[in-house]
């Protein structure tokens, strides 16, 4: 509500002027709020998950290897040989069904291939029926 002035005669006016320490002292309060907080903040981070030894390692395995330009190539038996994702699900099973039971694919790429590249070949897996997919990693002591 504006606040009525008068200036020595009957009439009155309002005054046109905000009131600002109230503002100030809301700022202030803020201002040391974030100040104090701020050094308690740590940049967040993402834990990578670590991988552990086998217990063995499978004696016969398939290998999707992924390649920098989104390429696949499926390596089994010695035979290697490049295919479209769409025919990689339905050779990897095929061959998977051949093998003693439990046999399984193991997908490879180097450090510099995309991301999207390596889950676009775990999806073309998974969606043919494939089971027993896994990861190849490089162990930290190499």
């Amino acid at each position: 509500m504006p606040v009525m002035a008068s200036r020595g005669g009957s009439r009155r006016r309002s005054m046109n002027e905000i009131n600002m320490v109230p503002f100030i002292d809301v700022m202030l309060v803020l201002l040391i709020i974030f100040m104090v907080t701020a050094p308690m903040m740590t940049p967040s981070s993402v834990n990578v998950p670590s991988v552990g030894k086998g217990a063995k390692t499978p004696k016969t395995f398939g290998q999707v290897i992924v390649q920098k330009d989104g390429g696949v190539t499926l390596k089994t038996d010695g035979n290697e040989r490049a295919l479209s994702l769409q025919a990689l699900g339905s050779a990897a099973r095929t061959w998977q069904k051949e093998q003693e039971e439990g046999t399984p694919v193991l997908i490879t790429a180097e450090k510099s291939v995309n991301y999207e590249s390596v889950m676009k070949a775990m999806d073309a897996l998974q969606r043919a029926g494939v089971e027993r997919v896994g990861l190849t990693v490089k162990s930290s002591g190499n």
